[in-house]
């Protein structure tokens, strides 16, 4: 039962999938246990340089001699105006003040131009050291890129929120479709609709894209335990990506903080806001989600927003002030645990192979 044409294709052991968690969470140790322990390890590479990505692909070889997978964000072309980034300042310069940072009115704010360069030597890297799995986030890379990834055998797997667009992976080549429910921590990975619109939960989403797609689908929104994983099945997923599991993981890069806030809170305390990176994202309410809650419709998009409290951010957790900091969790807190990767993982195949179906 655990064996299915998704482990077949990303040739793992156990349908299970470590979510690819950007800034810094999916260190090598992490990426690497979860493949030694028979699930498909992924590198959060969103922010990474081409540069960063290459050296810690180096470190996970010298770890694993299992596959492993990349995740990439695909960058979308935006707008801003001088008077949403001085409209953004005035929110967040009281909360800089606070924190006793300079105020800083020459950020350097990103380039569509210099994004999609960095994101086209990112799959340069992923083809050179023949990574076997290529994962998108945010969207769906062109024609010309899938080409050169389906040439060097690369697997591919998107991401959805909504029917319509796994449809739209199955289309553009995708072999493998994450189905992104609403219980999920972090950014969503919407890109057709790109309001809350999308919010859709993971029991309404699985059994409505199985129907209408061919390709595996992966459950990916609040699943911690084995439980999870056959409930994904008997939806009609052929395995589910994890990230909150995973983030409290002892291997995890989660700032300390992070991880208490997660195996401390509970499974209301979370919210969908885009206040730190301009993009919805679920995660803990603190001080800073309040404070912000009522502007943020106001706020720059992604990444622009990202770029203007990364300082906030970086400071916070230096100074382990938790107020400031995106503690990124999904809605189910209460199931979090600090341990291993390998204890997580072996806990979740027995508890799944325990468990009877009453039919």
């Amino acid at each position: 039962m655990l064996t299915n044409k998704m482990t077949e294709l990303l040739k793992i052991e156990y349908p299970i999938i470590q979510a690819p968690m950007a800034g810094g969470i999916t260190t090598s140790k992490l990426v690497a246990e979860v493949t030694n322990s028979g699930g498909l390890g992924m590198i959060g590479a969103g922010y990474m340089t081409p540069g960063q990505l290459r050296e810690q692909i180096t470190e996970i070889k010298e770890l694993t001699p299992k596959p492993f997978g990349v995740n990439l964000f695909v960058p979308n072309e935006f707008t801003v105006t001088e008077s949403e980034i001085e409209l953004a300042n005035q929110f967040l310069n009281p909360i800089r003040q606070q924190l006793k940072l300079h105020q800083n009115d020459n950020i350097e704010l990103p380039d569509f131009n210099n994004d999609f360069e960095k994101f086209i030597e990112q799959i340069k890297v992923v083809i050179e050291e023949k990574i076997p799995i290529c994962s998108f986030t945010f969207g769906i890379p062109s024609r010309e890129v899938i080409y050169e990834l389906k040439q060097a055998k690369t697997i591919l797997i998107g991401t959805a929120t909504t029917v319509e667009e796994a449809i739209e992976n199955e289309k553009a080549g995708m072999d493998i479709v994450v189905a992104q429910g609403s219980e999920a921590g972090g950014h969503r990975g919407n890109f057709i609709n790109r309001s809350q619109e999308s919010l859709i939960g993971l029991m309404s989403l699985i059994p409505q894209v199985v129907d209408h797609v061919s390709i595996p689908v992966v459950a990916a929104g609040g699943i911690m335990d084995g439980r999870g994983l056959m409930a994904s099945f008997c939806l009609g997923a052929n395995g589910v990506q994890m990230g909150t599991a995973f983030l409290t993981c002892i291997e995890s890069g989660a700032h300390q903080l992070h991880k208490e806030a997660i195996l401390n809170t509970n499974e209301d305390q979370t919210v969908v806001t885009r206040s730190f990176s301009g993009k919805w994202a679920r995660g803990i309410k603190n001080k800073f989600i309040l404070q912000m809650q009522k502007h943020e419709r106001l706020l720059p998009d992604f990444p622009v927003q990202n770029t203007l409290t990364q300082d906030i951010r970086k400071t916070s957790a230096a100074q382990d002030n938790q107020d400031f900091m995106s503690h990124w969790s999904g809605q189910s807190p209460r199931l979090a645990k600090n341990q291993t990767v390998e204890l997580l993982l072996k806990n979740i195949i027995k508890e799944a192979k325990n468990i009877k179906l009453n039919i």
